[in-house]
């Protein structure tokens, strides 16, 4: 009886077996004649190992593994840990696409050292295989010498790497869509940071529509130098005041920031739970910089194409287009608010207490130089405005009985108005070189004097070098 069982259930698992393979084959072989086949683009890619460092102890242990399978779209990392990573992650936009011309920016906006100092890591985080093609094929175009020289590289994260992003609980009352769009970004974000883990000494997380100040990478390098001198903690420095641009961090907290982000990625958005990280890493305080190193370039949101206007009102392009020069001034200066604030790049200023007809402050060049623009700030949040004053320039320079430098004579431009001058394609007018600038007092006042900026550009600054070496 219990032979005749087991024969029975053999034959009844046989046939099991035959329908089920029947079902599959008839299911592949016989398409719907009405239903247009889907034609999908062959998409060059092989698996990308990470090139890990174990300086993080979330490594070395193998604690809270995240395995993630990478496809290497193009370029390939150097073995050689560059000083900088940057991590961008990209998607398909309904209106308007950002992504070449914010790695022209990034490349172009740097010198070739600077460029041999760091890698892009390009996420294409979109599934829609077309548009990876598509876009790839681009990158390879616009980008060839960088690709060949390793810096930069475009990954892509399979879609059923992902945990789900559909059907989450929904905090803040934010709707299903707006839930699933940013809970996926933390992923892309999670699988992005975890790549560059190692590729870089420290990580700078950028968006897909920004543009960079010139040679941003310099800037970032004198502020981290400034930072470690204080010897205090800090996990997150910011070089916006914007989202989750110009975020930087220490390379060793990338495996820790990437599984932070997994775990909690349904929670929040990605620039709350930064603010989160840093804090849980003990730095209680913001570090952020000025002026911005980099600014919002989109007009239109990735979620959705919903219209986006937002700006970084710190953000200054020509960071470091100022030639080099001594700067003098009979004004009292407040404190450590020394004259010389106002034409470095930083965020110090010129403070000066109440001005009287006839001060000056005084810019000498090093070298004579022909000047295609000025733009003059003054004042703080409405306030220590320099109400009356004119911008000259001047040539042939002296000493004075103040042993300072000055010129022998000079020519106005303008006035400052609303505490503001600002003059453009000044080469046509004033094409031969000036070795001064002088800000002139014409009327004293009461409140004291803030000189926020003296910004120039001349002739003699040379653009961001295009050329492909």
């Amino acid at each position: 009886m219990r032979r005749h069982s087991r024969k029975k259930n053999v034959v009844l698992a046989v046939l099991l077996l035959i329908g089920g393979l029947y079902y599959i084959s008839h299911s592949f072989l016989i398409a719907d004649p009405t239903k247009p086949q889907e034609v999908i683009p062959v998409e060059l890619s092989w698996q990308a190992e990470r090139l890990v460092k174990k300086d993080s102890w979330v490594e070395q242990g193998d604690y809270l593994p995240l395995n993630v399978s990478y496809q290497l779209l193009a370029g390939a990392p150097s073995a050689q840990q560059r000083y900088l990573s940057i991590g961008i992650s990209s998607v398909k936009r309904k209106k308007g696409s950002y992504l070449i011309p914010t790695l022209q920016s990034l490349f172009s906006q740097s010198s070739p050292g600077e460029r041999s100092s760091m890698v892009v890591v390009l996420l294409l985080a979109d599934f829609d295989v077309v548009w990876r093609v598509g876009t790839v094929q681009e990158i390879k175009t616009t980008f060839a010498v960088e690709l060949e020289q390793g810096q930069l590289v475009v990954l892509h994260v399979p879609q059923d790497v992902y945990p789900p992003i559909t059907g989450l609980k929904r905090n803040y009352n934010d709707a299903p869509e707006r839930v699933s769009f940013r809970s996926k970004q933390n992923l892309d974000y999670s699988f992005l940071i975890h790549y560059s883990a190692g590729l870089g000494r420290y990580y700078l997380q950028l968006e897909d529509d920004v543009f960079s100040a010139k040679n941003f990478l310099s800037t970032i390098k004198r502020r981290v130098e400034e930072q470690e001198v204080k010897k205090t903690t800090w996990t997150m420095l910011e070089f916006s005041a914007l989202g989750y641009i110009g975020k930087l961090y220490k390379s060793a907290h990338l495996p820790l920031l990437a599984r932070f982000l997994f775990l909690f990625y349904q929670e929040m958005p990605c620039d709350w739970l930064m603010s989160h990280f840093r804090v849980l890493l003990t730095q209680k305080e913001t570090i952020i910089f000025k002026p911005s190193l980099f600014q919002h370039m989109g007009t239109f949101s990735s979620f959705q194409g919903t219209y986006n206007k937002l700006k970084d009102k710190d953000f200054e392009e020509d960071f470091y287009s100022n030639p080099s020069a001594e700067v003098y001034s009979d004004m009292s200066a407040y404190k450590k608010h020394i004259p010389k604030l106002a034409w470095d790049a930083g965020e110090g200023f010129f403070w000066g207490r109440s001005p009287e007809s006839g001060n000056y402050l005084t810019v000498v060049f090093t070298d004579p130089a022909v000047l295609t623009g000025i733009f003059v700030e003054t004042g703080s949040g409405g306030k220590d405005l320099l109400e009356s004053a004119q911008v000259e320039l001047g040539h042939d320079v002296i000493n004075t009985e103040k042993q300072e430098k000055s010129c022998k004579e000079f020519q106005s431009l303008g006035t400052l108005e609303n505490g503001k001058f600002e003059m453009q394609e000044m080469d046509k007018m004033y094409p031969t070189a000036s070795s001064c600038l002088r800000i002139k007092v014409t009327v004293g006042q009461k409140d004291w004097v803030i000189i926020k900026k003296i910004r120039v550009t001349t002739k003699l600054s040379k653009p961001p070098n295009q050329s492909k070496e």
